[in-house]
């Protein structure tokens, strides 16, 4: 198998669950930035457009972040990043809905709405009049999250694939417009805590320094 891998903050998020996993994941780079990723050829393997996707060895590609990482998950369980217990898991992916939706698609179609709009406007369609309510929307959600971290190092309690999926967004989106809010004292530390990660620095992919965004 092998990902179909690109710069941005959800192929950065797979590299990282990956190096995490101790998986050795072989990599064919798709240029995000030129919209390689919406032409005929990519779109045959994966129709909805989006970065990153796993090609299987019988041909069968899987995208969509979360669902990449609980396959790897499932071929690889040890160590855990989705719990080793029915209950572990379930509050994982409790967690990973509520991170998703309340926080790092907010976060996404912010950038994308404003900051990214040039990029993107020919791509989905933008509602640039959407944007500050949404970057409104997941700063709110952050003082929640902030509150719930107290005496926590990680979301959920121990470290899984909720704290990659928002960590890598975070350090996308403190680049292009919503930068952290140093009161939220336990978010920050979480943050920090995060960036520490030898995996952080592993999973940044080449073009960043160049484009200056985290991804």
């Amino acid at each position: 198998m092998k990902l179909l891998n690109s710069f941005g903050p959800n192929p950065r998020m797979v590299r990282m669950f990956a190096i995490e996993k101790g998986i050795d994941l072989p990599f064919e780079d798709v240029d995000l930035l030129g919209a390689e990723n919406r032409g005929d050829a990519y779109m045959a393997k994966n129709p909805g457009g989006q970065m990153p996707a796993l090609e299987l060895d019988n041909g069968a590609v899987i995208a969509e972040t979360t669902a990449i990482c609980e396959y790897l998950e499932e071929k690889h369980p040890t160590p855990s990043m989705f719990g080793v217990t029915a209950e572990e898991r379930a509050d994982t992916r409790m967690w990973m809905r509520r991170i998703e939706m309340q926080i790092t698609e907010h976060m996404y179609n912010g950038f994308r709405y404003a900051e990214g709009i040039d990029l993107f406007r020919d791509r989905m369609v933008c509602i640039p009049e959407a944007a500050d309510g949404l970057k409104a929307k997941s700063q709110e959600r952050h003082v929640w999250l902030d509150g719930l971290l107290e005496g926590k190092e990680y979301i959920t309690g121990k470290f899984s694939a909720v704290d990659m999926v928002l960590f890598c967004c975070m350090d996308f989106c403190k680049d292009v417009g919503q930068p952290i809010n140093r009161d939220l004292k336990n978010l920050s530390a979480w943050y920090d805590r995060m960036g520490k990660r030898p995996s952080a620095a592993a999973s940044t992919h080449p073009d960043s320094a160049g484009v200056k965004m985290a991804g």
